[in-house]
């Protein structure tokens, strides 16, 4: 964006950022300084790097114009396709719905396929993966990090043999010097809560498994070994609006994400040999 302000002899008067907030909503910090720039005049351009960085929806993106204009102001993106004719403000118009149609048919067959690769017994591969194991060259399936899962059988070890409580348990992990998996020393109840109810860390029996796999997975397992579960679709994200106040005092509905169980009966399961027997 420098060497396009610098190639059309725009002086840069502020750069402003909008960290964390959705390009779904005109009410952000970053963009409420964009538009009282522009009131104050003596703005020429307001330039980003992609259209959907000013707003997402159209409507929207044709309101911002329609009220810069009134300033004298343009609106630019390095992705523009149209120009200030009546013809390419039609261009990029459709153009923008057609992009919007786009993001949500690419959102629902994404879903669609990692549920299918789920049901056939592959792991859906994310950010992180659970702590003592890791992902194959395939990056479809779960092996044994052995060092770390120490650490995972030391906890259950406390918890269903010795019988400590969390607190208990926590306090001995600390003394050990076990570090937790984000590399801290100080063990929370909660992430040793969440090791013991994980079931991908629980022997489930050959016959257990048979109850959520498809016929095609349960064929590559032995029916004499344990195995864990790790879930997709079980549980889902659901988006909520909450209030902060911005650095300018003004208060602002921000998106906040938090995942629950799923209505539906049953996720998909895949499946990581983690020992020989059920013990």
């Amino acid at each position: 964006m420098r060497e396009y302000a610098a190639g059309e002899g725009y002086e840069i008067l502020e750069e402003v950022q909008d960290p964390g907030q959705s390009g779904a909503s005109l009410e952000r910090p970053g963009m409420d300084r964009v538009r009282d720039l522009v009131a104050a005049g003596g703005v020429s351009v307001v330039l980003a790097q992609d259209r959907d960085r000013f707003v997402r929806e159209p409507a929207y993106h044709y309101l911002l114009r329609r009220e810069f204009e009134e300033y004298g102001t343009r609106l630019r993106a390095l992705n523009d396709r149209g120009d200030d004719t009546p013809e390419g403000e039609l261009t990029d118009g459709i153009l923008d719905q057609l992009a919007k149609f786009e993001r949500a048919k690419t959102a629902e067959r994404t879903r669609r396929g990692k549920l299918k690769k789920a049901r056939e017994g592959k792991i859906i591969a994310g950010t992180s993966v659970n702590y003592g194991l890791r992902l194959n060259i395939a990056r479809d399936g779960y092996e044994v990090d052995e060092e770390k899962m120490r650490v995972v059988k030391r906890i259950f070890y406390m918890a269903g043999v010795e019988g400590r409580s969390l607190r208990g348990i926590q306090k001995a992990l600390a003394a050990e010097g076990m570090w937790t998996p984000t590399g801290k020393k100080g063990w929370s109840t909660t992430i040793i809560r969440n090791f013991i109810g994980d079931d991908v860390y629980k022997p489930h029996t050959y016959k257990e498994v048979a109850e959520f796999v498809a016929p095609e997975v349960l064929a590559r397992l032995d029916p004499e070994r344990c195995y864990g579960i790790w879930w997709f679709n079980r549980r889902k994200t659901v988006t909520t609006q909450t209030s902060v106040i911005g650095r300018n005092g003004k208060e602002y509905n921000v998106q906040v994400s938090g995942v629950r169980s799923s209505m539906e009966p049953s996720g998909a399961a895949k499946w990581s040999p983690l020992s020989s027997g059920c013990v």
